[in-house]
């Protein structure tokens, strides 16, 4: 198995994503390649300790960089030699069978879209992270990709999510939920209803398991869901909601334990449960969060990963590629659109 990393992405490149590849080849068995520039990498492997490149260790060098600030609909024909373009064309060409990168999320879902291609007959790639709840596990789709989604996107996403919750969480009969502002098939927009609509006709015919509409609060508390399916402006803010308050509470939590003599002493003999409650909610376990929808794995991991976050980036676009969700979409396309004459987008 080969990832190629675009090591010039990122708030911490290029020395994060290197020491990441570094332990990924180590400790899992895979090959990587470095995509950037040559002198950067060297530099970065030097203050590793590596004076030359380790083994399963290669080097794409490219000398150009997709800026934050730079239009992700052009980015691609502008800087043609850029570390996320020719990763790009790596796993388009075959060269590698994942990529992993943590530029501009706008640069690279355009680049994945039209260097990589979506599968055929899917409307939209969506970024369906996983993320804690009370049970749990649930893949949120969308958090981002699309911001205006339409009935038949929502739908989607609900074979999407549900694949990827199978294929990568081992849940054999995902049970997907629509978030909404209440759980009555009436609630919200026209987007919600109608979308409700071909979740529970999906879920007649058996494609996907429907449990209706879920509140924000009843997703996180009851972990009833395994994937929870909203448009990608919706989802966003939900996502960055869960991220802030367990930054809020593990600060407050802090706090707490650091006020007196007795609560530090707490501390130190809930040290292991408190340790496993953060990691529970840190984002950099997880590594990355897939695109779903294009034919083959893209990993879009943090701005502000460290090593160890790209190491389990590197480790889910292994996971990805092996998983076959990419197959399972293509293989069941037809029964996530609309009919002809009714298709939207």
């Amino acid at each position: 198995m080969k990832i190629i990393v675009d090591v010039m992405g990122g708030d911490n490149a290029p020395l994060a994503p290197v020491e990441g590849a570094l332990r990924a080849v180590k400790d899992l068995d895979l090959d990587i390649i470095l995509a950037g520039s040559e002198a950067e990498i060297r530099g970065a492997l030097g203050k590793l300790g590596h004076n030359e490149l380790p083994a399963g260790v290669e080097i794409l060098p490219t000398t150009q960089v997709i800026e934050m600030e730079d239009n992700p609909a052009r980015a691609f024909r502008d800087k043609p030699d850029s570390s996320m373009t020719r990763s790009l064309e790596a796993v388009r060409d075959g060269a590698a069978d994942a990529m992993v990168s943590a530029g501009s999320t706008g640069a690279l879902l355009s680049g994945a879209t039209l260097v990589v291609k979506r599968i055929r007959g899917i409307r939209r790639a969506a970024l369906a992270p996983v993320v804690p709840n009370a049970k749990g596990q649930m893949v949120l789709i969308d958090c981002g990709a699309t911001a205006d989604c339409t009935p038949e996107y929502l739908l989607q996403y609900a074979f999407m999510g549900s694949y990827y919750a199978k294929r990568f969480l081992g849940i054999q009969a995902p049970k997907v939920a629509l978030l909404n502002i209440g759980a009555e098939p009436s609630k919200g927009t026209d987007l919600q209803r109608q979308a409700y609509d071909l979740l529970a006709k999906a879920h007649q015919e058996g494609r996907i398991s429907f449990l209706g509409n879920l509140e924000a609060r009843e997703a996180m508390s009851r972990g009833d869901a395994d994937v929870l399916v909203t448009d990608g402006f919706t989802g966003n803010i939900f996502l960055k909601a869960v991220e802030g308050s367990a930054l809020t509470f593990n600060h407050a939590l802090k706090n707490l334990f650091l006020s007196s003599f007795k609560t530090k002493l707490a501390a130190v003999f809930l040290k292991d449960g408190l340790a496993a409650f953060k990691k529970r909610f840190d984002a950099g376990e997880v590594g990355g969060t897939p695109l779903l929808g294009i034919t083959k794995p893209v990993i879009k991991a943090h701005g502000s990963s460290d090593a160890y976050a790209f190491y389990n980036a590197i480790r889910q676009a292994a996971e990805v590629a092996r998983s076959g969700v990419a197959e399972d979409i293509a293989a069941n396309v037809e029964f996530m659109r609309l009919p002809a004459g009714k298709a939207e987008g």
